[in-house]
């Protein structure tokens, strides 16, 4: 079964190159221009994985990831947070906050495609045990 991505951002460009960049690999991906609708999404769609900028125009990156990650149904959801900001303070906020990887823009397709594979096999059921992966960082 096709992984379900979720895209938050407010750059249709960016947004465009995500979905166009995955959707050839073969996953389902769907998009959000703002934090209170990238939110949303994530509560009826359940993607298996979440990227998320931090500048979106409404609610930060950081309060959206804060807010998934305080979610006892959604905090299992891998968040690559592919933002602009790259001081390493916010790289520790983004950590703090719960993100499970961290890519800033501009950025090679391919990191991200490796980064958006490599967060999909932690969450993959172990062999025989029919769970989910162990989800550790």
């Amino acid at each position: 079964m096709a992984k379900r991505i979720l895209a938050i951002d407010d750059e249709p460009r960016i947004l465009s190159m995500i979905r166009k960049r995955l959707e050839t690999l073969g996953y389902i991906v769907s998009v959000a221009a703002d934090g209170i609708e990238g939110l949303r999404k994530a509560r009826t769609e359940r993607p298996d994985l979440i990227i998320l900028d931090l500048l979106l125009p409404d609610v930060s990156g950081f309060e959206v990831c804060a807010l998934l990650k305080g979610d006892a149904e959604l905090r299992s959801i891998p968040v690559l947070m592919l933002t602009a900001r790259s001081q390493a303070a916010d790289i520790a906020e983004g950590r703090r906050v719960g993100a499970d990887a961290y890519i800033t823009k501009p950025y090679e397709s391919d990191t991200l495609v490796e980064q958006v594979a490599r967060l999909l096999a932690r969450t993959e059921p172990e062999p025989g045990n029919g769970g989910r992966g162990s989800g550790s960082k």
